[in-house]
């Protein structure tokens, strides 16, 4: 092997090495979904703190785009509205087509009072969804119902 070679395949197993050092040895990156039945029902019954609980739990080991975006769900639901938005985050890095965490990221943005960002995560999911989805008519009437409304909320950041 040249050593031009040696050296670059050296250099992307350590790229390889560095991406990867963030997740635990026991985690596992997945793009098929996890079973989040059990979550979601706790979550409609309107127990966040217990889906908080087992959507932590969850990240010991998968790391799915779902996983986080129903942690911030649940977390904006409880008004921690700084760690919901991270959760959002992170589900958008995992899956940046996730239209569920740019409904959910706008929503987070209307409760807080950002205008400005909510309608830009409504311009994401028109360019996601250009025929329509519920996701952007949740967004589109989340918004419309907030812009009635007097203005009370702070932003978050």
């Amino acid at each position: 092997m040249s050593r031009t070679l040696i050296k670059s395949l050296a250099g992307l197993l350590l790229a390889a090495a560095m991406a990867t050092s963030s997740i635990a040895a026991d985690t596992v990156v997945s793009k098929d979904a996890p079973d989040l039945t059990a979550i979601r029902v706790k979550i409609k019954a309107r127990d966040f703190s217990g889906a908080i609980v087992d959507l932590n739990k969850m990240t010991e080991t998968v790391q799915h785009a779902d996983i986080y975006n129903l942690l911030g769900f649940s977390l904006r639901k409880s008004k921690d509205y700084k760690a919901a938005y991270t959760y959002y985050q992170k589900a958008l890095e995992y899956d940046p087509a996730h239209k569920g965490a740019h409904e959910y990221l706008g929503e987070l943005y209307v409760e807080t009072g950002d205008m400005p960002k909510a309608k830009e995560m409504l311009a994401k999911l028109k360019a996601l969804c250009p025929s329509g989805c519920e996701e952007r008519e949740d967004l589109q009437n989340a918004i419309r119902e907030a812009s009635a409304k007097p203005k009370s909320a702070t932003k978050v950041k």
